[in-house]
C-alpha cells in the first residue's frame, strides 16, 4: 500500500490548537516551534481556521509540519491544500477523505478507536494513526490493535495524554502524541504556551531517552 511518510522531525509531539483566533497564531506557533515542538494541528472547529492555517503556514520553517484538525469532507482537504497545510487529521475513517488527502501529498492521521477502523484506515492509505480516546484504551489496548496492523504506520495516542504520563506510552513503543489542554487552551498567552512546551518536550525527552 502507497501512502505519504510522516515527515523525519526531531518529535512527533502534534499541538492541537483547538480554539485558536487568527489574530493569535503568530506568537503561540512561534512559542511552540521555538521550544521543538514543530507538528501544529488547527481543527476546523476553531474560528476562521483556515485564516489561521494559512498563516501558520506561510510563518513555518520548512522543518514544521502544519494542518488541520476535524476534516471531515473532500471539500475542506481541498481548501485546507489551498491553505497551504500538509497534516490532516480527522475524528473518523472516511476513506474519501483520506484518497483525496493522499492524492494533494498530505500525512494524513484519521481518528480510530477498534482494530476495524484502524485496518479501515490502513487500507484507505492513511499514513498514521490517531488512537482517540487513547486514556480508554491505555497503552496495551493501542499495542493489542498494533500487532495486526502494517509496521510503517505511525501509531499516535490522543486524548488524556501529556506530560505527566507519557512514560505509560513510550515503554510500549508509542512515541507520538496529540496534545491538546495539556499545551494549549484558547486565551492563553505566548508566554504560558512557552511554559508548556518547555515541561512537555522536557518530559517526552526524559520518557523517550532523548
Amino acid at each position: 500500500m502507497n501512502r505519504i511518510p510522516f515527515p523525519q522531525i526531531k518529535r512527533p509531539l502534534i499541538a492541537i490548537l483547538r480554539g485558536i483566533k487568527p489574530a493569535e497564531v503568530e506568537s503561540v506557533l512561534g512559542a511552540l516551534i521555538d521550544n521543538g515542538i514543530t507538528a501544529i494541528e488547527i481543527p476546523l472547529n476553531s474560528p476562521d481556521p483556515f485564516r489561521s492555517i494559512e498563516t501558520a503556514a506561510k510563518m513555518a520553517p520548512d522543518h514544521c509540519l502544519i494542518g488541520a484538525g476535524t476534516v471531515l469532507t473532500v471539500e475542506d482537504v481541498d481548501r485546507l491544500d489551498a491553505a497551504g497545510g500538509r497534516l490532516l487529521v480527522t475524528p473518523n475513517v472516511d476513506t474519501a477523505v483520506i484518497g483525496r488527502a493522499y492524492e494533494k501529498g498530505m500525512v494524513s492521521m484519521p481518528g480510530v478507536f477498534t482494530a476495524t477502523e484502524a485496518l479501515q484506515a490502513a487500507r484507505a492509505g492513511a499514513t498514521g494513526l490517531k488512537f482517540f480516546p487513547a486514556s480508554a484504551l491505555g497503552a496495551s489496548g493501542i499495542n493489542a490493535i498494533r500487532a495486526v496492523l502494517p509496521p510503517e504506520l505511525v501509531i499516535a495516542a490522543v486524548g488524556g495524554v501529556s506530560d505527566k504520563n507519557f512514560a505509560d506510552y513510550t515503554k510500549a513503543g508509542i512515541l507520538a502524541f496529540g496534545l491538546g489542554t495539556s499545551l494549549y487552551k484558547p486565551g492563553m498567552t505566548a508566554a504560558e504556551v512557552t511554559e508548556r512546551a518547555k515541561v512537555t518536550v522536557q518530559a517526552y525527552d526524559l520518557a523517550t531517552g532523548a
